[in-house]
């Protein structure tokens, strides 16, 4: 009877201590929206191909360590993003930790349209390494948004050349 009484003693205590500990899901969800802020020309269009989040305790800086959102890829006429509207752009489950950049790769459709005149737009490197904005939000397991206005009153440069150049001002609200 000894025997026998042992292991299931045992076994209901193992069994009664994993029952009481609580089940911790330590993985947050993360939206990412855009908005911008007025400018002179009739539109800004911005070729989003896909979002990436880095980790700010992340050691290495490759490519690698990207983690890649589910985006909702296209072109982007920023100046419809005026007065309050913004839309979403991204999002993703990640475990609750922080992140320290969000980086928006961007295709080959980037355009102006100033004084009826659709112009491209050149983004330096806006191919290869994307547009990137540099800041620390911790995540938890409650909703988790990130509101990225892109000003492309600032962001956008015609020297007298006639080319367009987007230099991108992007800001975290």
């Amino acid at each position: 009877m000894k025997k026998f009484f042992l292991p299931f003693a045992l076994a209901v205590s193992l069994f009664g201590f994993n029952s009481c500990k609580k089940d911790k899901d330590n993985s947050a969800t993360l939206d990412i929206r855009m908005t911008d802020a007025p400018t002179a020309l009739q539109e800004v269009n911005v070729d989003i191909r896909s979002v990436r989040v880095k980790f700010a305790d992340d050691p290495n800086d490759s490519t690698k360590n990207w983690v890649d959102f589910t985006t909702q890829a296209g072109v982007y006429n920023l100046l419809t993003l005026q007065n309050g509207v913004n839309v979403f752009l991204a999002n993703g489950t990640l475990p609750e930790r922080r992140v320290k950049e969000i980086r928006f790769v961007l295709g080959p459709n980037n355009t102006v349209k100033d004084n009826n005149v659709v112009y491209p737009l050149t983004i330096p490197s806006g191919a290869e390494s994307g547009l990137k904005i540099k800041f620390s939000k911790d995540l938890n397991a409650t909703g988790n948004t990130v509101l990225v206005d892109f000003d492309a009153a600032l962001s956008v440069s015609n020297p007298s050349s006639g080319v367009y150049t987007l230099r991108p001002v992007l800001k975290i609200k």
